[in-house]
């Protein structure tokens, strides 16, 4: 219901402003089909999967899964672009799993949890490959001419409606929080969160690729597991340092895995020659 909420005021903001000031593109039926997609993956069915999964993990392990979307964005490119993943693709996916193994050790080490975890690990997984799908739909409307204010801005819209739809299907009350903790929190996660950010990210998708616009993500685990450690109890041992830098590395080398190539090859040269 909040997910409803959030993206239901971000569009009814976004939408009618772009009118206003004359940049809401024109768009063909056919776009909205795509905008509609765009919705379901970056708007809802992400978000859905993700908060379930705060259920079962803390957020920050939730976040440092979600740093893996680069790796999902390299396969997603090959499954509907059909743009071959280069070598050091399956070298960073190769790191960020094991990372994950170490990062999730203790709680799959514990009888009692591991079905919460693999549940949470699971549901987090399915909403990062969402949000990747996403990320793939923005790379179509960019190839068609589509600004990301313009697509956002439907998406948003559609993305509340199908949240809408999903209530009435599952019978979810409409409530209302008029706490000013939580109007206060919706409307920073609407405007800021949602009209600002993703039209930054996705015109960063448009300028450098999906791929390196995702690199983004390598902070996220960062500040979410310092967040939990403080707030969520996390505690820390050597086998989450280990994982997390194996998850940072492999997210690193999904990014930059060109330049490091590249690197490397002018230091073998360097060295044959010296």
């Amino acid at each position: 219901m909040s997910i409803f909420y959030r993206f239901a005021i971000a569009g009814a903001l976004f939408l009618p402003l772009l009118k206003l000031f004359g940049k809401l593109q024109k768009t063909q039926r056919r776009d909205h089909v795509f905008f509609i997609m765009q919705g379901a993956c970056l708007f809802s069915f992400n978000y859905l999967f993700m908060y379930n999964a705060g259920h079962h993990i803390i957020t920050g392990l939730m976040s440092v899964i979600f740093a893996m979307v680069t790796i999902f964005n390299a396969f997603n490119q090959w499954l509907i672009w059909r743009n071959k993943p280069a070598a050091f693709i399956y070298v960073a996916s190769f790191f960020g799993v094991l990372g994950l193994v170490f990062l999730f050790w203790r709680e799959l080490s514990v009888a009692h949890n591991i079905e919460e975890t693999l549940i949470g690990i699971a549901l987090a997984m399915a909403g990062t490959y969402f949000f990747s799908l996403g990320n793939m739909v923005s790379v179509r409307n960019n190839q068609q001419g589509i600004k990301p204010w313009t697509s956002n801005a439907y998406g948003m819209i559609y993305g509340a409606l199908i949240l809408h739809i999903g209530m009435q299907l599952f019978d979810v009350p409409l409530q209302w929080d008029d706490s000013p903790h939580y109007i206060a929190s919706l409307l920073f996660l609407a405007i800021p969160g949602s009209v600002v950010a993703f039209t930054c990210y996705l015109v960063l998708i448009s300028r450098i690729g999906a791929n390196k616009a995702a690199y983004t993500t390598v902070l996220f685990p960062v500040v979410a597991l310092t967040i939990s450690t403080f707030v969520e109890n996390y505690h820390w041992d050597i086998f989450a340092v280990i994982g997390l830098a194996l998850v940072m590395l492999g997210v690193v080398i999904s990014t930059r895995g060109e330049q490091i190539l590249l690197l490397i090859k002018n230091m073998i040269r360097k060295n044959t020659i010296a």
